[in-house]
């Protein structure tokens, strides 16, 4: 079945170039703008977006109204409403226009036909499995290092996860998030360090609406080992699934950098309120990395920077629990290097 889904590279040279996969999937946007009429569409009512800007002095949150995200931000993941739907990442469930590019022998790269930006893919799992993280942390890496003009993402499936019950990351052009173009400032002079040495860095952001931490390393094994250090002192027991996490991943200049987003909760109070009050406003990896979506022009043109800021908090892991996950944290990898475990 995973046969008819596949686009060859002689059909994808028609519509540019494929010298590298990071050339081939915004490729893949061009054949799949020309050649599916729903992604066309969605694709070109991009250029039709809004855009507000809220300035919060080291950093701004971004707010685009988009109203082909209704999909997604109203998306039920609860298991009676997945139970109900036929999964619409498996690839023998595909609307028949959609191909994709097979990359690890075992994920699908397909055109995402509800963009946010220009270039947005969706990269799946071949196999029907959750989502859950910990098995394909090195499925994560391997793929940014592919990709590595793009920023790879994962969403939780308590953390926007519009199809929770498959396993998938998602990808956009790196650079295009605010996020990233205050990462540096933010290093320098917003951080704390956590831990720095040749093979490693991992240091933690307070003070940014959303909490954060963030890893750094060019060794696939140690960077592996801290990230299942720093996910597993997120675990408690109320969670069903794995720890809430949304996570942003970019392979630069050979090393990587890992920014992992704990979260309190999936959605604000407001996405619940009475009408008069509700903002239907569901943060995943892009609105953590300062882009936030809104499908409804009314909550688009509600919003301001004391609702911006009360809605990130509410879904942030809280001030004490974020201290008491950074020192759970640090307990374990200095009881690692008691027992010479190498990273």
């Amino acid at each position: 079945m995973i046969e008819n889904r596949l686009i060859s590279i002689a059909e994808l040279e028609q519509y540019g170039p494929v010298s590298s996969l990071s050339e081939q999937v915004v490729t893949l946007v061009t054949h799949q703008k020309a050649t599916w009429e729903l992604a066309g569409r969605n694709y070109a009512g991009l250029a039709l977006a809004e855009f507000r800007n809220f300035d919060f002095g080291h950093f701004k949150i971004v707010a685009q109204y988009n109203p082909e995200r209704i999909r997604s931000s109203a998306a039920k993941t609860d298991l009676k409403s997945i139970n109900e739907r036929p999964c619409f990442l498996c690839p023998q469930n595909l609307p028949e226009p959609q191909k994709g590019i097979l990359t690890q022998d075992k994920f699908l790269i397909l055109v995402n036909p509800f963009p946010i930006f220009p270039v947005h893919l969706t990269i799946t799992l071949v196999e029907h499995k959750p989502q859950l993280l910990h098995e394909h942390i090195a499925d994560l890496l391997r793929i940014s290092r592919e990709l590595d003009e793009l920023t790879i993402f994962y969403n939780g499936p308590e953390c926007g996860a519009s199809a929770p019950d498959h396993f998938h990351f998602q990808a956009v052009f790196g650079g295009i998030l605010p996020f990233e173009n205050e990462y540096d400032s933010l290093k320098k002079y917003h951080s704390e360090i956590l831990i720095f040495n040749n093979n490693l860095k991992v240091f933690s952001v307070e003070n940014y609406l959303r909490r954060f931490i963030a890893v750094e390393s060019d060794n696939e094994e140690a960077i592996c080992f801290h990230l299942n250090l720093i996910i597993s002192a997120m675990q408690v027991k109320s969670y069903s699934s794995e720890p809430r996490v949304n996570i942003l991943c970019n392979y630069l200049d050979n090393h990587w950098r890992v920014v992992l987003f704990p979260r309190e909760k999936h959605r604000p109070s407001q996405y619940t309120a009475v009408p008069e009050n509700q903002i239907m406003f569901s943060p995943a990896a892009v609105e953590l990395g300062g882009l936030a979506v809104f499908p409804r022009s009314e909550d688009f043109e509600k919003i301001n920077k004391e609702l911006i800021a009360d809605m990130y908090k509410q879904v942030t892991l809280q001030k004490e629990k974020y201290i008491n996950l950074v020192l759970k944290y640090l307990g374990s990898e200095q009881k690692a290097r008691k027992h010479n475990i190498p990273f």
